[in-house]
Order: structure tokens, then sequence, then C-alpha cells
């Protein structure tokens, strides 16, 4: 493991995200990494993005008390006939979306194109939560669709209080 941990630090030089620390299931074969994915369940290629999913799905499981079965990555979804992925969804116990989640690498910036790309996910979502994260600096609004309004917040609340 600390093998894979030095490689980490050389490919991604960075190791440490804002968020809780994790300690991911990582393997390596014919010398790459893979991530286990919680919620999928299986190992995924560690990309930049991949590894700030991990850990922000971490966060949200382990932290906000996220229910793992009520979370889905990479989720297609029609958008003006085109097929998109959506990188996180969490549902309400109803089935409807509640958070849609979009992330970056650390070395992107999250800038209006980040917001427009997931506030044209959410026209067929309608989720009330909208979060965008490069693992470093995260946001996160509140749609108010009676107002046609959004407001942003701190912190993304526990899964309890959505």
């Amino acid at each position: 493991m600390h093998h894979i941990m030095q490689l980490l630090k050389q490919r991604y030089n960075m190791l440490q995200l804002n968020l809780p620390i994790f300690t991911p299931k990582l393997k390596k074969t014919k010398g790459e990494i893979y991530i286990f994915d919680l919620i999928r369940k299986k190992y995924l290629f560690l990309t930049p993005e991949e590894w700030v999913r991990q850990n922000f799905t971490a966060y949200l499981i382990n932290e906000l008390k996220f229910p793992v079965s009520l979370m889905a990555n990479e989720v297609s979804i029609k958008l003006n006939k085109t097929a998109r992925r959506c990188d996180t969804i969490v549902y309400g116990s109803k089935g409807e979306p509640l958070v849609i989640i979009e992330y970056k690498a650390p070395t992107i910036n999250i800038t209006q194109k980040t917001f427009d790309q997931i506030v044209r996910y959410n026209m067929v979502l309608k989720a009330k939560y909208l979060v965008v994260s490069n693992g470093l600096t995260h946001y996160c609004c509140i749609i108010d669709y009676e107002q046609h309004s959004y407001i942003f917040i701190p912190v993304l609340p526990s899964y309890k209080e959505l």
C-alpha cells in the first residue's frame, strides 16, 4: 500500500484534498492504479477526477451519512436528445433526485461554465441541491423552484437535513 501511495503522490502531485482524510482501497495492475468505487462496488482506473469523486463520496457516506443505496455514479441522462453523464446523483426515499454533484480534477478551476453544465443537467433532473467540487473548492447551492432562484450555502447538509 505504501508503494501505491508513493506512486499516487508522484502521479497526481497531491494526496490530501480539502475533505476529511479517506483511505481508499487501491490496487495496482500492470503499472496502473485502480481505486474501489464505494457506490458501484468495483475498481476503476484512477484519474484525478476519480480521486476527487471517491474522496467526496466517502465524505458524503462517512460524514454526512448519505445512504450508499440512494447514490449513483456516472448516471446517463438525456439532454436535448443527447446522452450525457451526471457524475453523482443522490436520491430521496421516493426515488426523486435530491442532489446532483459534478466533479473536476484538482487542477481544474471551477468556472461559470462548470455551473452551466450542472444547471443543464438539472433541467432534466430537477434536484434541490447542486454541488460542484474539484476536491479543493466546493460550491453548493439550493434551488428554489417557486422563486426561480438559487442560494449558495457554505456546506451541504447531512442526508437527514436535506
